[in-house]
């Protein structure tokens, strides 16, 4: 039977408190590109094809839950205590297991890096005849601290902590990721098994490779790239991951069309999406929900979140956009432009200076230096609509709710508080008054005293 059509569960640990995090948060809610360490893992053991996941959490770690169900709602959650090691930890999830899968998944929610491919192929090596763990490995730079798995051709023998290495195997840099795949069938006599009869006093998941071979039973090591089974322990980790994640999604990037001009300059979320000859240049950070049309050129120093930007516009430099940011195409955002819950038609310009909140910008609108839209009174939120073909002139202010007409014209340094007619111009400022030789006489006088 292929992997693809047996049954699947996945049981991810994330009982560890992470007190390396020097956090309030539990390590697992730490953010990658963008999501939670704990959401890339379920995501990935989703697309692995576990139909079915079993969370094992500490106590009191209600915001782990919360966060688990709200990527999966019917998720098992099971809580480890006391903690007495990995072992015991995936029995905590002993009811799921003996609903009878084919295979049984066993990830990490801190070591967020794996694809689902390799989990397909940990799935895909239970298939051969007789063997009951498949564990995940990798050629250490440095193996020194890991565990090692010993071979004997391509059967795993066992897995060797680093402190109790013999010497002949002292120079072996084949490491234990801790990750593993463990057929359905005899998965729960094998972990039932496994004592603590260690200095610690745990049950370490580790003893199920000698548990499978004094039953008869097969074991093999699958490998992976040192990159990809990297854990998540304390924030310089974090940072690493961060960086393997950041190269991945960038390669993806420029593959598909998009072109950074320094991509170690340019920050993604997980989710950001790009269409064909997409321009970048260095300095740029992309929050999530971020989608990028055909065309489109994002200039230095310009930060994106929850925008959706039209083909062949130009942002930036220095432009922020905010959620609800929809701009159609041929928009131009200029250097120290904002735009936050607005919508701005096609060919619309505001290059200079301005705040867009709440607003909605008619197509081949201007916008001049030092507008903004006046949406909030300090305890509501009021919009702007603007027609197509409108000029604002610089520094005037559009006090919500209001509404300007097609083809209206807005003079400069106007604050507009009531709705302006199509076609109309208006102006509200007052008339300049000119007084002759008052600065002069205002010297002199201050001159003399």
């Amino acid at each position: 039977m292929s992997a693809q059509k047996r049954t699947c569960l996945a049981i991810v640990l994330a009982a560890g408190e992470g007190k390396r995090m020097r956090s309030a948060r539990p390590k697992v809610l730490h953010e990658l590109a963008g999501r939670s360490l704990l959401a890339h893992v379920l995501t990935t053991v989703a697309a692995a094809g576990a139909e079915r996941v079993a969370l094992v959490v500490a106590p009191g770690h209600d915001s782990v839950v919360k966060e688990a169900r709200s990527l999966a709602p019917d998720i098992e959650v099971f809580v480890q205590s006391p903690a007495l090691g990995t072992a015991h930890a995936v029995l905590a999830a002993k009811p799921a297991i003996a609903h009878g899968y084919d295979d049984i998944l066993v990830a990490f929610a801190d070591t967020p890096l794996v694809q689902p491919e390799t989990f397909a192929r940990l799935r895909g090596a239970l298939t051969e005849e007789g063997r009951a763990v498949a564990v995940l490995g990798f050629r250490a730079s440095n193996p020194r601290g890991y565990g090692r798995l010993i071979q004997d051709s391509e059967t795993l023998v066992a897995i060797r902590e680093d402190r109790d290495l013999r010497a002949e195997e002292a120079e072996i840099t084949f490491c234990n990721a801790g990750l593993m795949a463990i057929a359905g069938a005899t998965a729960l006599s094998l972990l039932e098994s496994i004592d603590c009869s260690n200095a610690q006093g745990e049950y370490y998941l580790t003893d199920i490779v000698a548990a499978a071979r004094q039953r008869g039973h097969g074991a093999i090591a699958v490998e992976a790239p040192e990159d990809e089974v990297l854990g998540i322990n304390d924030r310089a980790q974090l940072s690493v991951a961060e960086q393997v994640f950041q190269n991945r999604l960038k390669i993806r990037a420029m593959q598909s069309g998009v072109t950074f001009i320094d991509p170690s300059r340019v920050t993604l979320s997980y989710d950001t999406q790009f269409g064909q000859d997409v321009l970048v240049e260095p300095d740029v950070f992309f929050g999530r929900e971020v989608k990028v049309g055909d065309g489109v050129t994002i200039r230095a120093f310009s930060h994106l979140v929850g925008a959706e930007i039209g083909p062949n516009s130009i942002i930036g430099p220095f432009a922020r956009l905010r959620p609800g940011a929809k701009l159609a195409e041929d928009v131009h955002v200029g250097n120290f432009v904002e735009v936050k819950a607005s919508t701005l038609g096609a060919g619309v310009k505001a290059n200079h200076l301005a705040y867009i909140g709440d607003a909605t910008i008619g197509a081949k609108t201007n916008i001049g230096a030092g507008v903004i839209t006046c949406n909030y009174d300090g305890f509501g939120k009021f919009r702007t609509e603007v027609g197509a073909g409108v000029f604002v002139g610089v520094n005037s202010a559009l006090v919500a709710p209001v509404k300007i007409g097609d083809g209206a014209y807005i003079g400069t340094g106007s604050v507009i508080t009531d709705d302006v007619a199509p076609d109309a111009l208006a102006l509200a400022r007052s008339r300049q008054v000119e007084k002759p030789s008052w600065a002069k006489d205002f010297r002199t006088k201050h001159r003399k005293t």
